[in-house]
């Protein structure tokens, strides 16, 4: 049976996971990627990783100690990395046309960080037409100045899901028709 959704993650890097980050509920985020992950397989939909490309001598710099996917969510031979140098995983990347090409109409989004990437590969994705599935509990982020990591998801979880989104939990999320 084929689907026509695919799971996105968005910037699960190995620098994201470092101390000095402080990454709200690393290991949460990371389990609950892992199980989206085998149950997209399972479904037979697309595994579609995003990795940030820093400048160069950024920590996430291609090639440097933090740029790889996380190794607890690698990337199987089937799935698709692709590269961004912008918040909006769309925006001078081949998103677009990889998801044609497999007829994909509805997108699994999950990954980091919610109020820069997250936030606005959603909104950018609905304006493209696609029907978005914003894992509530698989994006995270880290406290800024202002607010703290969980008010940053929640506000972001709420603020999507007026127009843009339809928020599940990872246990609720189905990638079959």
């Amino acid at each position: 049976m084929k689907t026509d959704a695919a799971l996105l993650i968005i910037d699960v890097q190995i620098i994201m996971f470092h101390e000095q980050v402080h990454l709200y509920q690393p290991e949460e985020l990371l389990a609950n990627l892992n199980d989206l992950i085998s149950r997209a397989r399972s479904a037979g939909a697309p595994v579609i990783y995003i990795q940030q490309c820093g400048a160069e001598g950024s920590p996430i710099a291609p090639g440097s100690p933090g740029w790889p996917i996380h190794p607890a969510i690698a990337p199987a031979t089937d799935d698709l990395v692709i590269q961004k140098h912008f918040p909006d995983s769309f925006f001078e990347t081949s998103l677009q046309t990889e998801l044609d090409n497999r007829g994909i109409k509805k997108l699994i989004v999950a990954g980091l960080q919610s109020e820069y990437c997250i936030d606005t590969t959603c909104r950018r994705a609905f304006s493209m037409g696609y029907k978005i599935t914003l894992v509530e509990d698989a994006h995270s982020t880290w406290n800024n100045k202002t607010i703290t990591a969980p008010q940053i998801i929640a506000h972001h979880n709420e603020v999507l899901s007026k127009w843009f989104v339809n928020l599940q939990n990872a246990k609720d999320v189905e990638f079959m028709n």
